[in-house]
This record gives C-alpha cells, structure tokens and sequence, in this order.
C-alpha cells in the first residue's frame, strides 16, 4: 500500500458535477483538457468556464457548462449547488434529450475504455433511478436539454479527471445530503431528492451536514456512485488538495468540494514476540539456530545467557516474527533443540517484513 497513489472526495458539504469538476482542476487537472471536452464528445457548441471563486472565505474553483445558446442549469430555489438534471420530460416548451441520445455521445467520444465504461454505467444507473421514481422504463427518462448537456460534461468529465490525475483508485469520505425541500419541476421534494436517495444505497452517509437545501444532487451521486472503492484506508499521506466551488455562497458554511490527491503510507506491522529458554544447548549451535529462525520467517533474533534452574547456565532466544509467520518461526527451536515450546505476545512496530519474506 505505501507509495500508491489514490484520490479521496470529501463531500462534507455535499458533491454536484460542477463542484466535482472545479476540484479536480483546482487538484491540478489541466484547464485546456476540459475546456476541450465538449469537442470530444460530440457536442462543440458547448461551452466550459473555469474562474475562481470564493465560499465563505475560502479560496476555490469555479465550472460553468453553457449550452449552445448560452444558457445554464441554474439551482432550484432551495438547492445548494444546482438542481438534478434528470426528469421527465412533461414540460414541451423547452426541448428535451432522451438518455439514449446522451448514451449513444458517450460511445461515440474520443474518450478513454475506463471512462466510457463508467460513464455508461453512471447514465444507466441514473435513467434507472428516475425511471423508477416516476413510474417509466429508464429509455423513456428524458432530460431538458440544458441539464442533459451540464450532466453529459459533468459526468464523462467528473471520471476522466482523475486519469487526467494520474489516479486510478478513488476513495470517498462520509457524503452530506442536505435537508429541508428542493424545488423541482414538478414542485418541492423533501432531501434528498428521490433520485438521489436511490442512487447512495450502500453509501455512508454523514447526515445533513451544514446544508440547508439539496446537499448531493443526482449527478453528484451516481459519480460517487460509480467512482468509489468505498472508505480510504487507515493512513495515508496528503499531496495536494483541491477544491470545487457550488453555485452558492451561504454565509454559514464554505460550498465546496475537497478533492485530495494522497498516497498510502507505511501500515504499522504487528508482530508477534516468541520467547523460549535452552538449558542444555552448546553455543556452538546457536548461529545455526539464529539462521534457521531468519529462515523461517523471524524478523530479528536475539540470545542472551540467562540463569536457570540449580545455577545453570542457559540461554533466552527471543524472535520477532510477522503474525502471519507465529506458526512457523518456532519450528527451528523444536526440531534443532531441546526446547519444548514457547511463549508469545503480540507487539506493534513501524517495521515492515523485507520483499519476499516467506514464512519457512
């Protein structure tokens, strides 16, 4: 584990798409790379926008994706960072794109396998949760253009970022969803939003968080969703972090996304301590001894001279040995000695068992 590079998304004020992305460029993902996304997929009257931007006083990035008529997706009334794109399409005075249609950008765009893979996968799982919330197979879940084009961009980019990263496993910490109600088309829903609820099934989530209003929008969720390898491991060392701007600014709280490039960092080994007294044994013999506990798996050996029973002369050996090697290392003690067993006890240490070691 140590030395392996990985991502974790802290979403304790919630994730969208825009937020994820601003994070990532903010991590060090190249501007021109995602400015140049619209183009590769299909969609080149697309426009990104990166500025900076401040939340409650801390510095981070802003992305705003413009339809071809300049037009964005703007928040709900009482949503924190943008509405969710996906619903279905009732309202016949703006236009509408089915996700087939998005589905079949994604497989035709000069992206990566990786990326195209999850991708699908994300707009699969995202047609499946609003289909199942309004009652309609997902091919017949729609989104209003706008929102299409934001969620194409957000969701194919919110994955290729990380490649761009060089990262390919991604962790993520406790996700915020908010409280309160969202407006949406078809009124106000409670938060989170029924899509959202579905799609962090099996996520750890950390209540409501700061947020009043929608914390995670469905974007935000089927990215972690599909991103994910779940919690990161017990240490790790920090590298860099950046952070994603929401659309709002409350005063309360800073609406942002951290997004922190780290890499493992050394686990502490636990060893195990065998302990065993000769009495009987010519010095002579105990190089050899010594050799065959490093042999069979002892990660140091010691011998002393100890007093034993009637004034005799004996010896200690003591050797640290990997849990995984306790069964083993004694084995030289029993066969190459008289002593007839040993004691243990467990020990913790910075320590790390050599490439290779094999428990003999």
């Amino acid at each position: 584990m140590s030395g392996h590079k990985f991502a974790i998304i802290d979403p304790a004020a919630g994730i969208s798409g825009d937020m994820l992305l601003g994070a990532l460029i903010d991590a060090g993902a190249p501007p021109a790379w995602l400015t140049g996304l619209p183009e590769r997929l299909g969609v080149p009257g697309v426009t990104v926008e990166i500025g900076a931007a401040v939340r409650c006083g801390l510095r981070a990035t802003s992305v705003t994706v413009r339809a071809p008529d300049g037009s964005v997706e703007l928040p709900g009334d009482l949503d924190a960072h943008g509405s969710g794109p996906a619903e279905i399409a009732r309202h016949h005075h703006t236009p509408h794109r089915h996700v087939a249609e998005l589905l079949a950008l994604v497989e035709r765009a000069r992206i990566s396998t990786r990326t195209r893979a999850l991708a699908v996968d994300a707009f699969r799982l995202l047609a499946e949760a609003e289909g199942q919330i309004h009652g309609v197979a997902p091919e017949r879940v729609s989104l209003h253009e706008v929102g299409a084009f934001d969620a194409l961009v957000d969701i194919v980019g919110g994955i290729e970022g990380f490649e761009q990263l060089g990262v390919e496993t991604v962790y993520t910490l406790p996700v915020a969803l908010g409280s309160g109600w969202v407006s949406a088309a078809h009124g106000a829903l409670p938060v989170p939003a029924p899509a959202t609820g579905l799609l962090i099934e099996g996520m750890e989530v950390a209540g409501g968080g700061p947020v009043t209003g929608e914390a995670t929008t469905p974007t935000g969720a089927v990215l972690l969703r599909v991103l994910s390898s779940g919690p990161p491991p017990a240490r790790w060392r920090a590298r860099r972090s950046g952070w994603g701007a929401g659309t709002r600014n409350p005063a309360a709280y800073p609406n942002v996304l951290r997004v922190i490039l780290a890499e493992g960092a050394r686990e502490a080994a636990t060893v195990v301590l065998l302990a065993t007294d000769l009495d009987d044994l010519s010095p002579e013999y105990l190089e050899p001894l010594r050799e065959a506990l490093g042999a069979a798996g002892a990660l140091d050996v010691q011998i002393w001279s100890t007093q034993m029973k009637k004034g005799r002369i004996g010896f200690r050996v003591e050797a640290d040995a990997p849990t995984r090697c306790s069964g083993t290392v004694p084995r030289p003690a029993s066969a190459d000695s008289s002593a007839s067993g040993s004691r243990s006890r467990g020990a913790s240490g910075s320590s790390r068992p050599p490439p290779g070691l094999r428990c003999g």
